[in-house]
């Protein structure tokens, strides 16, 4: 994709020294609000001096954030493979016909600024990577980001995740209703949202009846799936049941089938995306010998969520009722 000049408006923000992932911004004149407005994120603060115009997101979960915030009039456009499953029965449908789908590919620097985008919402590994798109690659155009909070590096090399996820989905509301002046649409979201994980978490299964749950995302050599920071571990807690990973002090990560076999979990749930299908992910994990011992594959205990239940996203609360209906005795 060429990239086009940016328009007189957007070429002065290329004069700012802006950063992305969360560092201070330069200050220019304030918008209507008569003041700036200072932020949190990846523990970083950030000020912005207006509200963005243009923000261009990245993957299914972070685009549905912005529309549950009702801010589609604020976006640009996103950028998502067609892979993510049914647009089309969400609650937020209509953010989706009212926004232009940018590309079905990754996100790039060209697209960002064909956009025009003032700002990026996206998260490492969920567009932003290393020798990659970048918040500091964006900062150099004058663009700035918003980096998914389930994706912040917590200091352990490429490890991701800083707080419990659904902890992570209410502080990116949060920080997201502040800036764009959202914040009773925020806590809403939020309120509701909890009230109806207590709900489940009421009916769910306690102590020793709480069954032990695997998340299969992919991989056959080695299986990719979620440690305590990614969502399906909050998924799985609040539905009543215990994450065979949640040990592990990452968001989206690669283990071992011998930790699998070892820990025994009595159900697996499929992350449904991608050219495999949840079928085909079904049936070679049914099909495969190292496994055949495992209480999930014997009892045939395998249940399928979409990718956006499983990643930080408005759907978290809806999956964890979902699922909690597969985890009850």
């Amino acid at each position: 994709m060429p990239v086009r000049r940016p328009a007189t408006a957007f070429a002065a923000l290329l004069a700012l020294t802006l950063t992305g992932c969360g560092a201070q911004v330069e200050k220019a004149a304030p918008d209507a609000r008569g003041s700036a407005v200072t932020i949190e994120n990846c523990g970083k603060k950030m000020t912005f001096d207006k509200v963005p115009e243009r923000v261009v997101t990245n993957d299914v979960g972070i685009t549905e954030i912005m529309f549950a915030l009702g801010l589609e009039d604020r976006m640009a456009g996103f950028v998502m493979p067609d892979d993510k499953g049914d647009l089309h029965d969400v609650p937020w449908k209509d953010g989706y016909k009212k926004t232009k789908w940018l590309s079905k590919h990754q996100i790039t620097k060209e697209l960002a600024v064909d956009a025009r985008a003032d700002l990026v919402f996206a998260g490492w590994n969920y567009g932003f990577g290393e020798g990659g798109l970048t918040p500091a690659s964006l900062r150099k155009l004058g663009i700035d980001s918003y980096v998914l909070t389930e994706s912040c590096h917590n200091g352990r090399g490429s490890a991701r995740g800083i707080m419990p996820p659904l902890e992570a989905l209410y502080t990116d509301l949060t920080q997201l209703g502040k800036l764009f002046g959202v914040e009773d649409r925020a806590r809403k979201l939020i309120a509701d949202f909890k009230a109806q994980v207590a709900e489940v978490q009421r009916k769910a299964p306690k102590g020793a009846d709480r069954p032990s749950v695997f998340l299969y995302d992919s991989g056959q050599d080695k299986p990719f799936t979620a440690g305590r920071f990614a969502a399906p571990d909050d998924i799985i807690a609040k539905a009543g049941g215990r994450s065979i990973t949640h040990d592990l002090a990452d968001s989206w990560t690669t283990v071992g089938w011998e930790t699998v076999v070892e820990r025994n979990p009595e159900v697996i749930v499929i992350c449904d995306y991608g050219d495999t299908t949840a079928e085909q992910k079904k049936r070679f994990l049914l099909n495969y010998k190292p496994l055949a011992n495992v209480s999930a594959i014997k009892h045939e205990r395998v249940v399928t969520l979409d990718y956006a239940d499983l990643v930080e996203s408005p759907r978290n609360p809806a999956a964890i009722e979902h699922l909690a209906t597969h985890l009850r005795p």
